[in-house]
Order: C-alpha cells, then structure tokens, then sequence
C-alpha cells in the first residue's frame, strides 16, 4: 500500500509543477483537465502524506509505551497513540475508497439517462417516479438540474428523459445508481387490482471535457425536425429539435426541449460527448475487469439492481441484499442511505480482495 500512496504523492507534485507550466497555462482545455485532477488527486494526497506520517507516529508511541520508562511519558505516548488511530481510521476509509473504484473521473459532473423499460406506460409512469425520485435526491444534496431532453407520455410519464447534474460529489454517488429498475404495483389502469412488473433504466455518465473526446465535425450527422409532445403540444413551427449521429461509434442523441435550435445543438452534444466518453471509459473498465468480475457499481446497464415493491412497502437493492421500507420517502428523494450502503460494500469488496 506504501507504494500506492507514494504514487499518489509523485502524481500531485508532477501536477503542482503542469499547473504552473507556461507552455499548459496556454492552453486552457488541457489545462482545466489537469486543474481537475489535481482537485480530486490533492485531497488524496492530503491525506496519503498525513496516513505515512501518522505511522510513524504510531511506532513511536508504541516503541515509547513498549519500553515503559517515565509514567510521563507513557502517558503521553498512549493519549498520542489514541489520537493517531482515531484519525487514522477516516484516513484509511478515504483512501481505500479511492482504491477501489478505479475510476479517475469521480469528481466530474453527470449526465443521467432515464429509459422506461417493459411495461408500456406503466413503465413510463415508471421512468417519471424515477425522475422526481433522483431530483428529490439532488435538491437534498444541493445538485444543480437540467434536463437536456426528454420525451413524455400523454398519462404524465416519460419515454425518456436526459439530465445534466451539476454538484460536488454527483458522480461519485449517482453512478452506483446505473442499472435495471424493477416496479412491482397496480397499475392505475389496472381495473381488477391485478399486480404488474415494469421496468426502467438508467444510465450515469461523467460529463466530458471538451478533451477528452475529440469529436471531428465529418463524423457527424446532423438533422433538425419539428419538435412534437403528447397531444400536439410543444411542436414547433420552426425545426428547432436536433438529432446528431456520430458516425464511427453509432450513437445517436437528440434534443427537443428548448425552442432554439441552437442551445438543442449545445445540449445534444454535450449528450454525445458524455456517451462516447462512457463508451471509452468502459473499454479501458473491459481491460481491467478481464482478471475479475466486478461486483458493486459494475456499471452494466442491463443489470437489475433494485425492485421497488409497493404491496410490500419494500424497496430492495440486489447488488447487496439490502431491503429499506419507506416507498414514499424513497421515491421523494430519501436515497441517501442507500447509495451510503453502496459505498460501505465496495470498500469491503476492494478490502476482500486484497489492497
């Protein structure tokens, strides 16, 4: 473990020294790349120095209170020892938390996918309880909400929705959240009280930076439609809703919302770029993960992680067979705990295996 730390330690002086470079302070793309780096990489290298530190003063204290000596100065040693462990033991959980995601994009913005699933509109209906449930969480959290795009139903739910989340911490929390939602209730439109399942998905992104994607302007296709919602309503007179095709990988993004076509141009991009930036990053999760299954946060959207039983009043997560009562609170943004369990499990996963 030694030897991580030290690494850490080398990776935010070489930092330090980029940050102040002249030849990268001219060029201001790369250079917000790294200046977020060095944000998330300082506070763990913060705390890799004072964990070293805190060894050695834990050797001595024990080396003090092993050879006994003056009362004084055992005293001393094993109030001293005392602290040392107390501090040591949030230092470790920090770092080991940084170990065992394995991700070098934890502090960036998110951009969430939500997708009703099997279920018509039950499933839809579905995907909007999951909307209010994830903007009930950011408004706790103090998470700024856009949503990009979104395509709704005529009984109030939602086909797809798109959002930006913008706060600290967004996307070292919500990506846990990835995955296949299961609904277990009477539908509204159910006449004989019958119990359905429905499904929705959901897809967490970190949002890119404009270099870490390169996106050349003959890879794309790019079309402009009327926009259209339920019933006739919101379509436009002009073709303001945008459809953009990357070409090499085949993703498509659109964007509607906004009667500009020039703010749906910005936003569909900024889609794009999050989703081809995810497709890199699970090349590289591919490459690591050939050894080994990963288990908490594996971030395979098809995977069912959680069912919401409303008979039940049970809302369980697969990943970790937790269960949690309180369907309305939950569904209101009481995710908290929740996402707190996920954390706990992928450090005592990354412990298993072995630092």
């Amino acid at each position: 473990m030694r030897e991580k730390l030290e690494a850490i330690i080398a990776r935010c002086a070489e930092l330090e020294k980029l940050v102040s470079d002249p030849e990268v302070l001219g060029n201001q793309p790369r250079l917000r790349v790294l200046m977020k780096e060095y944000g998330t990489i300082r506070k763990v290298a913060d705390a890799a120095r004072h964990y070293l530190a805190n060894l050695e003063r834990i050797a001595e204290a024990e080396e003090i209170i092993a050879d006994g000596g003056d009362d004084e100065m055992v005293e001393l040693a094993n109030d001293d020892l005392a602290s040392a462990n107390e501090e040591q033991t949030g230092l470790f959980d920090r770092l080991v938390e940084h170990f065992a995601t394995e991700h070098q994009v934890l502090d960036r913005d998110v951009i969430m996918e939500i997708r009703a699933g099997t279920g018509g509109d039950e499933a839809a209906l579905f995907a909007a309880d999951l909307l209010k449930m994830y903007t009930g969480y950011c408004d706790r959290e103090g998470w700024r909400v856009e949503m990009l795009d979104s395509n709704p139903t005529e009984l109030g739910g939602f086909k797809e929705v798109v959002l930006s989340i913008k706060g600290d911490d967004a996307f070292r929390r919500l990506r846990f959240e990835m995955g296949g939602h299961r609904v277990q209730r009477v539908p509204t439109t159910e006449t004989q009280g019958r119990i359905h399942t429905s499904a929705a998905t959901v897809a967490v992104m970190a949002e890119a930076e404009d270099v870490d994607v390169e996106i050349k302007d003959v890879d794309l296709k790019i079309d402009f439609y009327r926009a259209s919602g339920p019933g006739g309503q919101n379509v436009n007179k002009t073709s303001s809703a945008v459809r953009i095709t990357h070409i090499p990988t085949g993703i498509v993004v659109q964007c509607q919302d906004d009667s500009s076509q020039h703010k749906n141009r910005a936003s569909a991009m900024r889609h794009l770029r999050a989703r081809i930036f995810e497709q890199k990053q699970n090349e590289l999760k591919a490459e690591r993960d050939a050894v080994r299954k990963s288990q908490v946060g594996s971030g395979d959207r098809s995977q069912r992680i959680r069912t919401y039983n409303f008979p039940q009043d049970r809302i369980t997560d697969h990943r970790i067979n937790k269960t949690m009562h309180g369907m309305e609170k939950f569904l209101a943004g009481d995710v908290g705990p929740m996402i707190d369990a996920l954390v706990e499990a992928e450090k005592r996963e990354f412990l298993d295996r072995g630092m």
